[in-house]
């Protein structure tokens, strides 16, 4: 069964799963929730969405669906409209 979250998530490693590439932030080998470190072991599939505003179209969230070293799948997604100082990175779903 699937959870939806809706939660801030913290990086909990140095490592990433992907490179930066300038299109894409680079994806953290493990995340901070709860109290629990979600270790990434896979990506399953990553897409992007968008904003219109004004006539404009503009990139707004990086999207991953995840595999967990605890064989969780987790969606998470990283805000690229974050104010400064609100975490980036947020917890989607986790089932």
């Amino acid at each position: 069964m699937t959870q939806f979250v809706s939660r801030p998530i913290v990086p909990a490693s140095e490592e990433f799963v992907t490179p930066a590439s300038g299109a894409e932030p680079p994806l953290p080998r493990a995340f901070s929730w709860d109290g629990r470190t979600l270790a990434i072991r896979e990506v399953i599939r990553s897409w992007r969405t968008t904003k219109d505003d004004r006539g404009d179209t503009y990139l707004k969230r990086h999207w991953f669906e995840l595999r967990t070293a605890d064989d969780l799948t987790i969606v998470v997604y990283y805000d690229r409209a974050a104010r400064r100082g609100a975490p980036p990175w947020w917890l989607y779903t986790v089932g």
